[in-house]
């Protein structure tokens, strides 16, 4: 056992865990965060996407001690109150979703994405860069049509800040 301890969403949390124990099983099980989804287990599909300091990473093949003292935000934190993210508003608006399985995933890659490239997206870069991030429902068109709208909702408001 290990004692860890990490911010996650803004809030100090410690815990004792087997050193063998997941981010993704530390999210779900001990701290209830189920927003991130376990989907394959073996980095595949992405539905576990969650921000260590700011990046992107997979929790489900990432130990709960490679994120000791880290920064995590969930899908769960990203909001603020009940103002969706522009990226969970581009995919409401844009039918960025059918089951919403992924969706967790997908908004948390996305948001990665639009960090790293600001306002330089095109469809073929999103295309390219959620090819991490399987969905099993839709064909990707509203997906991507979700994440430019929000990349230009995103640097509009990262301009007014």
């Amino acid at each position: 056992m290990s004692k860890v301890s990490m911010t996650v969403n803004g809030k100090l949390v410690t815990a004792d865990v087997e050193d063998r124990t997941l981010l993704v099983h530390l999210l779900r099980d001990h701290l209830g965060l189920t927003g991130t989804h376990v989907g394959c287990d073996t980095s595949q599909c992405g539905c576990c996407v969650v921000h260590i300091d700011g990046r992107a990473v997979k929790s489900c093949t990432t130990l709960v001690g490679q994120a000791d003292g880290a920064n995590i935000t969930t899908i769960e934190g990203i909001s603020k109150g009940d103002e969706l993210h522009p990226m969970q508003a581009a995919f409401r608006d844009n039918h960025g979703l059918q089951c919403g399985y992924c969706t967790p995933g997908m908004i948390m890659s996305a948001i990665d994405i639009v960090n790293r490239y600001g306002g330089n997206l095109d469809e073929e870069t999103v295309r390219h860069e959620l090819e991490g991030n399987i969905c099993r429902c839709t064909g990707y068109h509203n997906i991507v049509k979700s994440v430019l709208d929000a990349a230009s909702r995103m640097n509009v408001a990262q301009a007014a800040e």
